[in-house]
């Protein structure tokens, strides 16, 4: 009878590992799951927020963009006017120069106003 004893206790033995296996593979199972619905998750919330920062990204490039033309287009125009202004000097000059000639300003009235046009350029 002792050998029947051992052969139903490891029978018993037996059932409750493969019980034990089962439930550990179930478990398995189910946190697997878990995680490739957390993974699908997480992948369209990435995807949602890199083509919000895509659109973000795309906004500050069209800002900077538009703010470098006007920049630039403010020098141009600084640039135009300093470069009108030159000339105008150049002529004003040029006159000075003319009514030195014809005696209407004397040498030392010549160079001074030549002075102040020159530290304008």
């Amino acid at each position: 009878m002792a050998a029947k004893k051992k052969a139903g206790y490891i029978e018993k033995f037996l059932k409750k590992a493969d019980k034990a296996i089962e439930d550990g593979i179930k478990k398995a199972d189910d946190i697997l799951e878990e995680a490739v619905e957390f993974g699908a998750i997480a992948t369209t919330q990435a995807k949602k927020t890199g083509d919000e920062l895509r659109k973000k990204a795309m906004k500050e490039k069209e800002s900077i963009k538009a703010s470098g033309i006007k920049k630039i287009n403010e020098g141009v125009v600084i640039a135009k006017q300093m470069a009108g202004k030159h000339g105008e000097d150049l002529a004003t000059l040029e006159k000075l120069g003319n009514l030195r000639k014809r005696g209407v300003l004397t040498e030392k009235e010549f160079q001074e106003k030549k002075k102040k046009i020159l530290e304008r350029i």
